[in-house]
């Protein structure tokens, strides 16, 4: 019977995964109607349009970098409330037509803002589940943004082809202040003075500083496994196009979204029950198999099945290495941790794509997919030495230091 100390679904927890959702969802959505924007209202070229889309990804990493030694000393509502308020004020200057070295500019203040407010909800959302339901809880929130990354881009690219930029602007500034007025509801549990001192004492310019060392081992993991991920999400409707298979790929990410909302609520369980590696093992073989069977997808539903292996490969992947940076992490340095982490995971999914683009002209599609499915299984042994090996040894998920 769940007591109150182990009460998941507060308001708190609902409020705070229903910002993020707000802000995943305005990041997708922009993502893939912007560089269309900046060729049609200021006639930028393939690389300037390119360069509009990727420098909200270096924004955002700056913004996490910056704001997760800081975010116990400012406070983490605080922290929330600014993120939100400059988030929604860049989310405005979209209107402001000054040329494409402004967009630019706004495009990489959204990108700090976003960084700022979505680590903030991270860690606060760290801190307010209960102990013994971690992994759960941050699988619940988790599936804020997979959800956010299915309808994003569906709502962009339909609005992008019935509405005009200035009501996809108008739409994303609704959304950014209702993310900013809900957020004023959060009831925010006050730091101990042991905390903000021992957060005081990390200040500095050393590199615990900026990242948390105990969350380093499973931040790689996420950005080797999101590398792989990167691929799916940019090149998969040029792949599909290659093989015929337009009309399927177009489900892909609703049918990868449907796997992770069905095994979220299992394998954050599990997680709480019997540790990561019960998770993490087998997500990163269904990662691999995914990857390969893309790679010979030569029918809709081949595609679409790579997508539910994926989805309960890197989907549920994602959740578990979040609530293991919190969980190996002091409370105190829990805003580093998730910092961290997202740091990790937004690198990989950012410049993934520019990486493997020197890939494809040598390779072709199949092959890379082919290389990453490789990839995936070299993870196993690499999350093995750097994690897997010392969970079974401290046993920190049958624990609940926290």
């Amino acid at each position: 019977m769940e007591t109150p100390k182990d009460k998941l679904w507060t308001k708190e927890f609902i409020v705070i995964s229903s910002v993020n959702f707000f802000l995943t969802l305005i990041f997708y959505l922009l993502m893939v109607t912007i560089a269309v924007f900046a060729v049609d209202e200021f006639h930028a070229t393939t690389s300037q349009a390119g360069l509009v889309t990727g420098i909200f990804i270096i924004g955002t990493l700056i913004g996490r970098l910056f704001i997760g030694q800081a975010i116990d000393r400012i406070g983490r509502k605080k922290t929330l409330m600014i993120g939100l308020l400059c988030f929604t004020i860049t989310t405005g200057l979209y209107f402001v037509d000054l040329g494409i070295n402004f967009l630019l500019f706004n495009r990489f203040l959204h990108g700090i803002t976003l960084g700022i407010a979505s680590t903030a909800a991270g860690t606060i959302v760290a801190d307010i589940i209960p102990s013994s339901r971690k992994g759960e809880g941050i699988g619940y929130f988790s599936m804020s943004t997979t959800l956010a990354t299915a309808i994003g881009p569906f709502i962009g690219l339909f609005m992008s082809q019935h509405t005009t930029f200035q009501i996809i602007f108008s739409f994303c500034l609704l959304l950014g202040i209702i993310s900013l007025f809900i957020g004023i509801l959060v009831t925010v549990p006050e730091l101990t003075k042991a905390t903000v001192e021992n957060t005081a004492e990390s200040k500095g310019l050393k590199l615990s500083s900026f990242l948390e060392p105990k969350a380093l081992p499973i931040a790689f993991i996420i950005l080797l496994v999101s590398l792989c991920y990167s691929s799916v999400l940019s090149f998969i409707n040029f792949y599909a196009k290659e093989i015929n298979l337009v009309d399927a790929a177009s489900f892909f990410f609703i049918v990868y979204a449907a796997a992770i909302m069905v095994s979220r609520p299992f394998t954050g369980r599990l997680m709480d029950s019997k540790g990561a590696n019960y998770v993490m093992y087998p997500a990163i073989i269904l990662l691999s198999a995914g990857l390969l069977l893309l790679s010979q997808s030569e029918s809709s539903f081949t595609l679409l099945l790579s997508g539910v292996f994926i989805g309960f490969g890197f989907g549920n992947m994602q959740s578990c290495a979040q609530a293991v940076a919190v969980k190996v992490t002091a409370p105190h340095r829990i805003g580093l941790a998730t910092s961290t982490y997202y740091i990790f995971l937004d690198a990989g999914l950012g410049f993934g794509p520019y990486v493997l683009g020197f890939l494809i002209p040598l390779t072709g599609y199949p092959h890379l997919y082919m290389i990453l499915s490789a990839l995936a299984l070299v993870v196993i042994v690499l999350y093995y030495l750097l994690y897997g090996r010392l969970e079974r040894k401290t046993k920190v998920f049958a624990s609940s230091s926290m």
